[in-house]
C-alpha cells in the first residue's frame, strides 16, 4: 500500500482528498509536517481560493522547499486546482501579482469566459501517451475555477531544455487553458479529482500506480 501525504497548509479540500485518495487503497496521512512530507511515497498538494495566499500558507509549512526537494530525488507530487496553479512561475488576481514555485515557466491568470467562475462538468483533450488519463477517454472532470493557465510555453518546447517537454492537457471554457501536467515526477490538474466521481477515481489510481 503506497503511503501518501495530502499537505495540509491551511487550503484544500483536505477531507474529500483524503477519502478519495483512501478509496483508491493509498495509505492517507493529512499533515502539515515537511518531514512527512518528504518521506511518503506521493505527495498531494491540494488548494482552493486565492493564489498569493495559497502562496502564503505553503510558505508556512516549508511546502516550496519540500516539493523541491521531492522533484530533485524524482518523488512524485500531485498538485490539484489552486496546488496545481501556484506550480507555475506566478499569479495575478484582483490585480495582485504573486510569486509561485517556479517550477514551470507560465501565469495564472483571469480565464476569458462569458461566464465565470467555470464551475461543473467538463471534457478534456489528453495528450498521447498520458499516464494520468490512460483509459479515460471522452471523460467529464470537475471545476471550479476563474483563473488559470493559457500559455504554458515550455509545453511548446519554445523554451530550450535538456528534458523532454511535459504533456500537456488542455479543456476550454471560453478559450484554451491547461487542465493537467505529466512532468517527470510532477503531476497536477486544475480540476479536482477527488469530486470527479468514477473518472476521478481512476485518475489517482493511475496517479498511484506510478509511486515507486
Amino acid at each position: 500500500m503506497k503511503k501518501v501525504v495530502v499537505l495540509d497548509y491551511g487550503s484544500g479540500n483536505l477531507r474529500s482528498a483524503e477519502r478519495a485518495l483512501t478509496r483508491v487503497g493509498a495509505d492517507v496521512t493529512v499533515t502539515g509536517d515537511p518531514r512527512a512530507a518528504l518521506d511518503a511515497d506521493g505527495l498531494v498538494v491540494p488548494g482552493v481560493g486565492a493564489f498569493a495566499a495559497c502562496m502564503d500558507g505553503l510558505r508556512a509549512v516549508d511546502g516550496p522547499r519540500v516539493i523541491g526537494r521531492r522533484l530533485a530525488g524524482g518523488r512524485p507530487v500531485l498538485g490539484v486546482c489552486v496546488g496545481m496553479q501556484i506550480l507555475f512561475e506566478r499569479g495575478v488576481e484582483h490585480g495582485q501579482d504573486a510569486e509561485g514555485c517556479g517550477e514551470w515557466p507560465g501565469t495564472v491568470e483571469p480565464l476569458e469566459a462569458p461566464v465565470l467562475p467555470h464551475m461543473g462538468w467538463n471534457t478534456v483533450q489528453a495528450p498521447a501517451g498520458s499516464v494520468l488519463f490512460d483509459g479515460l477517454t471522452d471523460q467529464r472532470f470537475y471545476f471550479v475555477h476563474s483563473y488559470g493557465v493559457r500559455d504554458f510555453p515550455l509545453a511548446s518546447g519554445s523554451v530550450p531544455s535538456p528534458l523532454a517537454p511535459p504533456l500537456v492537457t488542455w479543456a476550454e471554457h471560453g478559450d484554451r487553458f491547461v487542465a493537467g501536467v505529466e512532468n517527470g515526477p510532477l503531476s497536477a490538474t486544475q480540476f479536482h479529482p477527488e469530486k470527479s466521481g468514477d473518472a476521478g477515481a481512476q485518475l489517482l489510481t493511475n496517479w498511484l500506480a506510478t509511486l515507486d
